[in-house]
Order: structure tokens, then sequence, then C-alpha cells
């Protein structure tokens, strides 16, 4: 069985001992039930990061115009010391 007072430490949490059970039951289930998946054969086979025909779709990163601080600046409703100024919220 599963011991999950670190769990509880961790996420300040003091549950009562039949929350504590039910739980630790819940979760030996759920090993119990995902250690089927352990025994698949994996030989051979190769990692995906999806199972879907997918591409980078991204555009390519090519460095473009740059503008200045002053004509970014030049458009600002306020700014202070060369840089936006905004309200503090």
């Amino acid at each position: 069985m599963i011991d999950i007072s670190k769990y509880e430490a961790m996420a300040k949490f003091n549950l009562p001992s039949e929350e504590a059970a039910e739980i630790r039951e819940n979760v030996d289930r759920l090993l119990r039930e995902f250690s089927a998946i352990q025994h698949v054969d994996t030989e051979g086979t190769e990692p995906l990061m999806t199972v879907l025909d997918t591409f980078n779709i991204m555009r390519e990163d090519i460095p473009s115009k740059h503008i200045s601080r002053d004509d970014l600046l030049e458009n600002a409703p306020a700014q202070y010391d060369g840089y936006f100024q905004v309200p503090i919220i």
C-alpha cells in the first residue's frame, strides 16, 4: 500500500483517517490497473511526440527589420526615461 502522508505534507493537507484510507485504496487500485502497461512489448517501437501526421507549421525564425527604440516610443501615449510609461496597477 502507498503511503500518502508525504503527499499530505507537500499539499499541506490534514486528511481525516477515513478519507486518507479511501484515497490510499483508490491510488493502489489505479497503480494495479496501470501496472499492465509495464508488460507491453515496446521493443523496436519509435517514441512518438504525437500520433498525428503533423509537421512544424511555424514560420522560420528569420530576423527582420529592426525598429529603433525612439521610433517605437514616438507613438507611445506616455514615456519615461526611454521606456513606455503605464498606469500603476
